[in-house]
């Protein structure tokens, strides 16, 4: 495989390099603060920032949105959207 990025310094507005999938949960921390989350199926989502100190609510959030926001937590409790990939 060819890479012609390979040099290139990662930073927050590059491109994801290792997305996965969130499941989310009300106490455990995603393993990957991401740099943005891809919102497959749209309705809530509760999270809180990397740098947060309280958890903030998305709401309305459209299929296919991406939130720009590099999350530490995405909670359980009260996030209705689904299918939803961090952008590492």
């Amino acid at each position: 495989m060819t890479d012609p990025y390979t040099s290139f310094i990662d930073n927050p507005i590059a491109s994801a390099r290792a997305p996965y999938a969130v499941v989310p949960h009300d106490s455990d921390a995603l393993p990957v603060v991401p740099k943005a989350l891809y919102i497959g199926t749209g309705g809530t989502v509760i999270l809180r920032g990397v740098d947060g100190t309280a958890d903030v609510s998305f709401l309305n959030v459209a299929d296919g949105q991406v939130l720009d926001v590099r999350a530490r937590y995405v909670r359980a409790t009260g996030t209705t959207a689904a299918n939803i990939v961090a952008l590492a």
